[in-house]
């Protein structure tokens, strides 16, 4: 049922202009991301730690693919090494990324479960793996629910002849919480049989350290814990059904959030939309009811930052649903379309995130968010718009509306100041026919910036991968009767195509562009994360941001 409300009020934390139209949900659940799992280090024997399961990671340190398995245990705990020993000998354990060996009441060991899990070849071990390690622990325990574990921290003397210099104690820390946290996540909020599996206590376990060490793990787990709740916050969002979180409604959440963390944010409906003159993403709007949400989130770092310092905006495609508009989607697989402000999730959950760690980097964020609907008012193929930066658009197809609203957030990030761009988007089904399921992708008019992102990888344990965007590429989106076109002139190259759409848009200002649509759903759920919403990008441009700090 609708409500036609005409008030419209300003809250004091944030600018809040309330809609016209507002829709009431009958009997609505609360179902955003709660769960505050409590996740802690002791540095103590992990082998007289009282708790119904350990968990101890393993790799197989077996040189060369023609030799059989040797899995190893990642521990110097003799009473764990001697439990396993027997089921480790026997062969039928490989320490697989991802295996697991279960074994109950272990000799000489306190708690009542020991549970091995395989990490792969130690000669191809990276943080990722200690991530994804942890997240099958707590993917076991749940499904056996038990809600408290402990997790012996994989330690570098463990192996005689291979070496984890690639593991330091406090990313290794941090890959723990993250992975632990993102596998205590499931996508039935709505279910009203649900079970509550998630975790309540996961403790890892360390023998005692030097204070440094002991420093850098407590740190590191401190980090992991933000950023894991943050891509979770994200990933909530992004499993909302469209008819709850509307544009109104991913702005109360975000405000709400920024209320928590310490961000200044401000909500925008159409009235400012207008006003800024932002005509590509106005037309996107037209086609629904729902009022569209301009949102901007800002974070300034406790030292005011020296004259030239970097602005560093995150741009974010925040349609809460898209039918295609006119230019209407096919049903099958309709539905996944509440998963088309993925990107706006990545940036909001970047920026909670940010806001807790602190860099000393000042942080933007524009969020353009709104429903791509059909409707006698939606603007339609054929026609011509102006964006906010003056460039006339004509629109050849109503569902490559994502680049629409991300070319005047943009160029409005760059009126605020913004000295560097990221955006990331569920842009083109194209990205996933290029690159499959596993690697998103970028673009980039700027280099540096792109290294950076890359540079970023190796901590974030996330997949993407650079395609080209070069000027040539731009006589694809030509118009005859307007500056561009919003799709290219052909169905090849539709990822570069409306990369170079958006390059219009960035101008000379260093630009990444994330096209994260092949990989923003995870359709099958893995033995370290459930199905659904990944949250992807979120833990990369942490990262990205990060090495701009001062």
């Amino acid at each position: 049922m609708c409500h036609l409300d005409r008030s419209r009020t300003v809250s004091s934390s944030c600018a809040v202009e309330r809609p016209v139209f507002v829709f009431f949900l009958l009997a609505a659940r609360s179902s955003g991301y709660h769960r505050a799992v409590n996740l802690k280090i002791q540095f103590q024997d992990s082998a007289a730690f009282a708790a119904p399961l350990l968990a101890v990671f393993a790799v197989d340190i077996a040189t060369g693919d023609d030799h059989a398995p040797s899995p190893a245990l990642l521990t110097t705990s003799d009473a764990l090494a001697n439990a396993a020993a027997p089921w480790l000998a026997s062969g039928e354990f490989k320490a697989k990324l991802g295996e697991t060996l279960l074994l109950h009441s272990p000799a000489d060991i306190t708690a009542q479960r020991l549970l091995v899990i395989g990490m792969g070849r130690a000669s191809m071990l990276s943080i990722d793996e200690v991530r994804k390690a942890a997240g099958v622990v707590v993917r076991f325990a749940r499904a056996c629910s038990l809600p408290d574990l402990a997790i012996a921290f994989p330690e570098d003397k463990a192996l005689s002849d291979e070496h984890m210099d690639s593991l330091p104690c406090n990313l290794t820390a941090r890959a723990i919480a993250e992975g632990a946290l993102i596998a205590d996540f499931d996508i039935d909020f709505y279910r009203s049989d649900r079970k509550d599996q998630s975790i309540h206590t996961a403790t890892v376990l360390h023998i005692e350290a030097d204070k440094m060490s002991e420093a850098e793990m407590q740190a590191g787990l401190d980090e992991g814990i933000m950023i894991g709740h943050s891509q979770n916050f994200a990933r909530s969002l992004v499993n909302e059904p469209g008819n709850i979180l509307t544009p109104t409604e991913l702005g109360r959440r975000t405000a709400a959030m920024c209320a928590d963390v310490g961000l200044t944010c401000e909500v925008h409906s159409i009235d400012r939309i207008l006003e800024l003159k932002m005509g590509a993403f106005a037309a996107v709007t037209q086609g629904s009811p729902a009022p569209p949400a301009l949102i901007v989130l800002r974070y300034e770092p406790d030292t005011p930052p020296t004259e030239g310092a970097p602005l560093i905006a995150l741009v974010g495609k925040g349609i809460t649903f898209d039918t295609g508009g006119i230019s209407i989607k096919p049903a099958a697989d309709m539905d996944k379309m509440k998963y088309d402000m993925a990107g706006a999730a990545a940036m909001i959950g970047a920026m909670r995130a940010i806001a807790q760690l602190k860099p000393a980097v000042r942080v933007l964020a524009i969020i353009c968010s709104c429903e791509n609907m059909p409707d006698g008012r939606a603007f339609k193929p054929g026609d011509v718009i102006t964006a906010m930066s003056g460039k006339t658009i004509e629109i050849m197809n109503t569902d490559a509306e994502g680049r629409l609203v991300l070319a005047d957030g943009l160029h409005y990030a760059k009126t605020l100041g913004a000295t560097h761009l990221i955006d990331a988007a569920t842009l083109t089904g194209a990205i996933g026919v290029a690159l499959g399921l596993l690697n998103a992708g970028l673009f980039s008019n700027d280099q540096d910036a792109t290294q950076r992102f890359l540079n970023a990888l190796s901590t974030s344990g996330e997949k993407f991968w650079q395609l080209p965007c070069t000027d040539d590429y731009r006589e694809q989106i030509k118009s005859q009767i307007a500056d561009i076109m919003n799709t290219g002139g052909s169905r090849y190259g539709g990822a570069i195509t409306a990369a170079m759409f958006l390059k219009e848009f960035a101008g000379d200002t260093p630009w990444i562009h994330l096209d994260i649509a092949g990989t923003a759903w995870l359709d099958d759920t893995k033995p370290w994360q459930s199905k659904g919403p990944t949250g992807i990008a979120v833990r990369s441009i942490i990262e990205w941001v990060r090495s701009y700090a001062g």
